[in-house]
């Protein structure tokens, strides 16, 4: 056991400061510093009583014996995403929850699950399979509208953005009228920090009106869905909505505030970071035109694009967990209470698990990446994510001979969700 590894200043304030996470390879470095200095190290607020301490985790091997064992780091009591205090009392306030929307990310044993046992099935790539037909369609149609534009495109506007989103709003029956609502409820609450993505000018606002604009997301969130549960328990289909509006747990229907919280996770989480990943995907190859040839010679190395994008990327940039018994971690005595956070985008790019990490490297084996997690909270949608990644890079690659780089890329301002909010691409048509 050695002394308290203790974050402060400048350091601490990288780690929790969503500007940081925008300036990609600077947060790289400080990570680096961290993990090869610190790897396990509490990081402190300069204004007491602004956030309360919590354990900052880098080392990939940390971050997944955290996430493995679900007995000994729980999801609650404390907020599973990074919170200031005033958010955390305004949680509570309005929901009676550290969190304002409830959901499969949020639960621990037995209740979760018990919740993640209703769709598991749903998301497998069996049932899946019967989904490529719709995929293939969508997905020429994305490159259509693409390659309408012209020569020069912003790729994350007219395709990582639209795509994945339009895949899982068909999977929950939502019509295509209302997508940009989805959209732009999404935006608000995981893209919130981001003037260009929130459109709300939250980026200027304290912690407590932000969180003010994200409930009333999630009341909006709550009662579209509240309306579409309805309708599928009259009228149900095979799509994931019918799943959830007529699950039962213990004999008994979901909560509403339950039954919200898996809607809106499935409706949120299930786009914005897959849309990260195809983004970084394409940004990688726009700079290597030899990769891209190579992978469009022979598709067999598809996989490895997909997977290395989902690792390079890292959309889902943290969680946090709450110690539930004393122990110890990277030298450090964590007591029982304790927050910490698991830093995936740190975790990721640990050059004792990927060598050379920050070079996207589509061969690379093995790549047992943490982005989607690890564990029973290893993302639900997982399979859905590579199987609609994997359709539309076919759909890329037999339609665009070339693409490279037609201006600066720009990554999102936030700490939780990330990737690239703008990426303008010049793109030759086979």
């Amino acid at each position: 056991m050695t002394a308290e590894a203790v974050l402060s200043g400048d350091l601490a304030r990288k780690v929790i400061d969503p500007h940081a996470y925008a300036e990609w390879d600077g947060l790289l470095d400080t990570f680096d510093h961290i993990r090869a200095t610190t790897p396990v190290a509490k990081v402190q607020p300069d204004t007491p009583g602004l956030f309360d301490p919590f354990w900052l985790v880098t080392r990939y091997d940390d971050v997944m014996r955290i996430s493995k064992d679900n007995a000994a780091f729980l999801n609650n009591p404390r907020p599973v995403v990074f919170s200031f205090n005033q958010a955390i009392e305004f949680s509570r306030a309005a929901t009676g929850s550290n969190m304002l929307v409830d959901s499969l990310v949020v639960f621990d044993a037995p209740v979760h699950p018990k919740y993640r046992k209703l769709t598991q099935e749903w998301f497998m790539p069996r049932n899946l399979a019967r989904l490529e037909d719709e995929l293939r369609t969508l997905a020429a149609a994305t490159v259509d509208r693409m390659l309408a534009q012209g020569s020069e495109v912003d790729f994350v506007k007219e395709v990582s953005g639209p795509y994945p989103l339009r895949v899982v709003m068909q999977i929950l029956g939502v019509p295509p009228e209302d997508e940009f609502r989805m959209q732009m409820l999404t935006q608000q609450l995981f893209g919130g920090q981001d003037k260009d993505l929130s459109g709300t000018g939250m980026d200027q606002m304290t912690p407590e009106q932000v969180v003010q604009i994200v409930a009333g997301a999630v009341k909006t969130f709550e009662d579209y869905f509240a309306a579409l549960a309805e309708e599928r328990r009259r009228n149900p289909t095979e799509d994931v909505a019918s799943v959830i509006a007529n699950a039962l747990v213990d004999g008994q229907p979901l909560p509403p505030r339950d039954m919200a919280g898996y809607y809106i996770i499935v409706a949120t989480a299930g786009h914005d970071t897959t849309s990260a990943s195809t983004a970084g995907a394409m940004q990688a190859l726009a700079r290597d035109p030899e990769q891209y040839a190579r992978v469009r010679a022979d598709r067999s190395l598809l996989p490895g694009i997909v997977e290395e994008a989902i690792r390079w990327t890292s959309p889902v940039q943290h969680f946090m967990r709450t110690a539930a018994e004393d122990c110890e971690l990277g030298g450090q005595a964590i007591k029982a209470g304790d927050w910490l956070m698991i830093n995936y985008v740190a975790a990721n790019h640990d050059p004792a698990q990927f060598p050379d990490p920050r070079r996207f490297d589509a061969a690379r084996s093995p790549n047992r990446h943490l982005a989607f997690g690890a564990g029973a909270h290893q993302c639900l949608g997982l399979h859905l994510a590579r199987l609609e990644m994997k359709i539309l890079f076919e759909a890329i690659l037999d339609r665009v001979a070339a693409v490279e780089p037609a201006g600066e890329a720009a990554r999102a301002t936030s700490t939780f969700v990330g990737g690239l909010k703008t990426l303008p691409l010049r793109v030759t048509p086979a």
